[in-house]
């Protein structure tokens, strides 16, 4: 009889897989130089936090499940840097926590986002590493990593994908498509796909389980656009309106853009893009939530 898959003792495994390893990749960082302590912090305090989404798609190891949060503390890192975002999990963000390290350096906010940038890339190196050092033998290791080649390529597809696309007219297409290549593949369906290939899944279940994970990750990426500009910040740990003030192509947005009457239309290019917009100038009358009666 299968075991009963429990997601908090789940979590916890891997949570001291992961706390193990980064603490052990810290004192190396500081057997270099003591003056790397900020860094050598950082990957562990960037890896600290989440629901263990990704690793949960990828269970059958649990070291090779641990890797997947590794590839996503990468991705957050690089992507707070690219949004300019100063809170995730509500801290301070890498490159914003950074300028403590680097307080009085000429350039010092620059600098702060370049050791943040070298994190970011250190924890991708280090998903790596942990998932080709996670057990099992070469040849089950072999038969994932295509689609490890597929995750890291794909994923840094759609951040570029998006970068191109930010301050554009909104597209919902173009928008679905950073959705897709810049969450919902490394999010659920390449876990999904490494975990079953660690297993040795074959090619039809395999073919079921990208048709299952990609539309969950898109609807897991869609929903967080909705939380990132109606959700209240204290509960989501990032700061709302963000997406708004960097004219990010979200689905949202272009979803809105299209359906928008020409005054609206007016109206919403107006705040579009502006760093000092605030939840009460961002909220015309025509874009307002409707009052729920109780």
């Amino acid at each position: 009889m299968a075991e009963r898959f429990e997601p908090a003792e789940f979590k916890a495994r891997v949570d001291t897989v992961l706390g193990e390893f980064l603490a052990a990749e810290a004192e190396q960082l500081r057997a270099i130089d003591q003056a790397l302590e900020p860094v050598a912090e950082q990957p562990r305090a960037a890896a600290g936090h989440g629901k263990r989404l990704r690793a949960g798609f990828c269970e059958p190891l649990v070291r090779a499940a641990a890797s997947m949060e590794l590839v996503h503390a990468a991705a957050v890192m690089h992507d707070d840097l690219i949004d300019d975002g100063p809170l995730r999990h509500n801290l301070p963000t890498a490159h914003v926590a950074l300028r403590t390290a680097v307080t009085g350096r000429p350039q010092a906010r620059a600098a702060a986002r370049c050791l943040a940038m070298l994190v970011g890339d250190h924890l991708m190196a280090l998903a790596g590493q942990l998932f080709a050092t996670s057990g099992p033998p070469t040849a089950y290791l072999a038969r994932a990593r295509p689609v490890w080649a597929d995750l890291a390529r794909e994923l840094i597809a759609g951040e570029c994908l998006e970068i191109l696309s930010t301050g554009t007219d909104p597209d919902p297409q173009v928008s679905l498509k950073v959705v897709r290549y810049k969450t919902a593949k490394y999010t659920v369906e390449q876990p999904l796909l490494i975990g079953a290939l660690l297993a040795g899944g074959t090619a039809r279940l395999r073919a079921g389980l990208s048709a299952y994970g990609l539309p969950l990750g898109e609807a897991f990426q869609l929903r967080d656009d909705l939380l990132g500009l109606f959700g209240e910040p204290g509960r989501t740990g990032k700061a709302s309106l963000d997406d708004i003030r960097g004219r990010r192509p979200t689905a949202l947005l272009a979803a809105t853009w299209r359906a928008a009457r020409p005054a609206q239309r007016e109206r919403l290019a107006g705040v579009l893009g502006r760093r000092d917009l605030t939840a009460a100038r961002s909220r015309p009358r025509a874009f307002r939530r409707p009052a729920v009666s109780r």
